[in-house]
């Protein structure tokens, strides 16, 4: 028996040896593009599309276990949609992420000595290009050793020349129907990286701080932030609440304060928590957004008290260009003094907002910023906002979150959203494409002629880049080219459920606006991978796994199914390198089927129970696949092949020459099933099998469950 078996079988399955060669023979036959697919004839010109475009990694190093989550999930729905006959594209690319890149590249001149400052922009960014290209490289490494089959012939960067055009495409187009504007706004204003951040970049931290209570004329007030309240002339308290009901809106009392006498007005507002302390609170409008919007309701004076670099302005007298933290407790002293103070609450906990990046405290400020509009009416869009235009798909059902319970949230986030600020204060990134000449202002795709045109400084936000990502990797702003009409809407979208809202609503917000219809039709959303005892990994606890090394060790096809089976949409994960041993093992146990199954001969009729109990499986795992349960759909092929087919259907087949044909017919038809899941290995043991005439990867589904 043998004596007719391929050599490599009769060794133990060994990945190392296999994975690279099967992943080069892949890539050059082309096949994991669908022009080429159809013009070798494997794919019908007129078939259904499929398509995912790669929720493109950061530029700022490496893939973590994360992004193989991701990979793995995508990769099985391509691999799944190419067998079934579909037109499949899964376009990469990588996103510049900007504040992370220039944050990280910063960082790194800093330890060789270099500021920053001192090379200038032009220079920085040479610095940058150079460390994005080879971070790219290595991302582009790490995707091939999971099997990924994507179209490398459609790469796309979010910062390159193409992406760049639909950028100033997409910001020209907005500013002329008015949807961005500059204005003074309330930002998240970065002290340590100069920049203002996204909501998305705040990293919130629990802290014990201490909560004072302080007279203030005829109340008492609470704070956090004795160093805000310099400015504060307005008290502001519920309209119904009953305690207050002598004092008027827009009453005038002189009191005591920290400089000396100032007068304060009464102002009444039904978002005072009457609940909360005396339910009497003074604003700081340019430091804190619920103040600021309250002076905006009421029409009131606004004041800086402290600086970008996080100092007090001479609002504060003496304490005058003091750091915040250092003047704190003086200027409780100074109220203490004056027999202001009445309390300290010492454990007190306190959310406390930090930049993600640079570990800053945020201090809210108003600034002029560019900003979107996400409430003005859009003619040309039946009069909606994009607000509304955001809303409108999820809720007529042109978009399925999974899991569908997101779907409150993302409305709920949704109804409450503010303008956004889409202008940064760093180099790395995407300009604004405005210039300046005196009092002109010159908002276009391309630079204006003639001399004395300063332009914009800023750079855009990631997400306004990103936001464009299903149409801009298509074509677009060409809104003519095949891709484009081809493959869009794209079919899923596959990110963590944390940047729903970040990235998600904000695709769902571009394409609806540029392009009248949805950039996909499924949001398939994955929970956060954490470590074996559910800790998030990261840097400060050190238990970081690197991907590469665990397939060095056991194999692409290992990995991958640890990170598909048993792991539903939406649901958090603990990672178990367990788990990853199991399927290895898996990988081995196959094996081992194929060279029992090759040693025998194929001969006798199909048993019509076992056949049909296979058939009735794939069936199962068909509509599994469909309707996106591929963590179910392994799990079943898992328990299949190991439990029922080693375990039972073979050994009950020794010594018996009639269940040839049935023995080669599962393992053919298991072959294809388990091949998105598993594809090193099922590709292998396919290339050895008698009459093969094609790749594993476009064979056809199993046909029987067409019927």
């Amino acid at each position: 028996m043998h004596d007719k078996l391929p050599k490599k079988l009769l060794a133990p399955y060994n990945p190392k040896e296999t994975e690279e060669k099967i992943y080069k023979l892949w890539e050059e036959s082309g096949f994991f593009n669908p022009d080429t697919c159809v013009k070798k004839g494997v794919t019908e010109k007129d078939a259904q599309t499929f398509s995912i475009i790669l929720p493109p990694p950061n530029a700022t190093g490496v893939l973590h276990l994360g992004h193989t989550l991701e990979d793995s999930m995508q990769d099985t729905m391509i691999r799944y949609n190419r067998m079934r006959g579909r037109q499949t594209l899964w376009l990469p690319g990588t996103d510049h992420a900007a504040i992370a890149t220039d944050s990280k590249v910063t960082k790194m001149l800093e330890k060789e000595g270099v500021k920053k400052k001192d090379m200038g922009r032009e220079k920085f960014l040479e610095r940058v290009d150079e460390f994005v290209t080879d971070s790219r490289k290595t991302i582009v490494s790490q995707l091939r050793k999971m099997g990924s089959s994507l179209d490398w012939s459609r790469e796309a960067f979010t910062l390159d020349e193409k992406r760049n055009l639909a950028v100033r495409t997409a910001f020209k187009k907005m500013y002329d129907d008015g949807l961005i504007y500059r204005g003074y706004r309330i930002v998240n204003w970065d002290p340590k990286g100069q920049t203002v951040i996204s909501d998305d970049e705040i990293v919130y931290q629990d802290k014990k701080t201490k909560f004072y209570t302080f007279k203030y004329g005829p109340f008492e007030i609470g704070t956090t932030r004795p160093e805000t309240k310099f400015g504060d002339k307005y008290v502001v308290m519920h309209p119904d609440d009953k305690r207050y009901v002598k004092y008027k809106d827009g009453q005038k009392i002189k009191l005591e304060w920290i400089n000396g006498e100032v007068e304060a007005t009464v102002i009444k507002d039904k978002v005072i928590d009457m609940e909360f302390g005396t339910g009497v609170m003074t604003i700081t409008p340019w430091h804190t957004a619920i103040d600021f919007e309250i002076a905006e309701r009421h029409k009131l004076d606004k004041e800086q008290i402290i600086d970008k670099y996080g100092k007090l302005l001479p609002i504060a007298g003496e304490f005058a260009g003091t750091k915040i933290d250092d003047a704190r407790e003086k200027i409780v002293e100074k109220l203490k003094d004056k027999g202001l103070l009445v309390s300290i609450d010492e454990n007190y906990v306190n959310r406390i907002a930090t930049a993600e990046r640079s570990g800053g405290v945020i201090e809210p400020q108003i600034m002029l910023q560019w900003f979107v509009d996400v409430n003005k009416k859009i003619a040309a869009r039946e009069n909606k906002s994009l607000k509304e235009l955001m809303l409108e798909p999820v809720r007529d059902g042109k978009i399925k979150i999974l899991p569908d319970h997101f779907e409150k949230v993302y409305y709920n986030w949704i109804e409450n959203l503010h303008d956004w600020c889409i202008s940064r204060q760093i180099w790395y990134g995407h300009q604004v494409p405005v210039w300046y000449k005196e009092s002109g202002v010159y908002v276009d795709i391309d630079a204006p002629k003639g001399e004395g045109w300063k332009q914009d400084p800023d750079t855009l936000d990631t997400w306004f880049s990103s936001g464009l990502w299903t149409f801009s990797t298509l074509g677009w702003p060409d809104e003519k080219t095949p891709d484009l009409k081809k493959f869009h809407p794209t079919s899923v979208i596959n990110p963590g459920y944390e940047i729903l809202f970040f990235w998600v609503a904000r695709m769902i917000l571009m394409s609806q606006y540029l392009l009248g219809e949805v950039p996909f039709k499924t949001v398939y959303l994955h929970g956060i991978l954490r470590d074996a005892k559910g800790q998030k990994f990261s840097k400060s606890l050190s238990n970081g796994v690197d991907p590469i090394e665990i397939i060095k060790e056991y194999g692409a096809d290992a990995l991958r199914m640890s990170m598909i089976v048993g792991i539903g949409p939406g649901a958090d994960a603990k990672f178990d390198i367990q788990k990853v041993k199991a399927y290895s093992k898996f990988a081995n146990k196959l094996w081992n089927i194929a060279r029992y199954v090759f040693g025998v001969e194929k001969s006798g009729e199909l048993e019509k129970k076992l056949i049909a109990e296979f058939n009735s499986l794939a069936k199962e795992i068909t509509l599994d696949m469909e309707n996106f349960r591929f963590y179910l759909a392994g799990e079943k092929l898992y328990a299949y092949i190991w439990h029922r087919l080693a375990d039972e259907i073979i050994e009950e087949s020794k010594g018996k020459k009639e269940y040839g044909a049935t023995l080669h017919y599962i393992l053919e038809n298991s072959l294809k099933l388990l091949h998105p899941f598993m594809p090193f290995i099922t590709e292998e043991i396919w290339s050895m099998m008698p009459g093969r005439k094609n790749l594993l990867m476009i064979e056809k589904w199993p046909n029987h469950v067409n019927k």
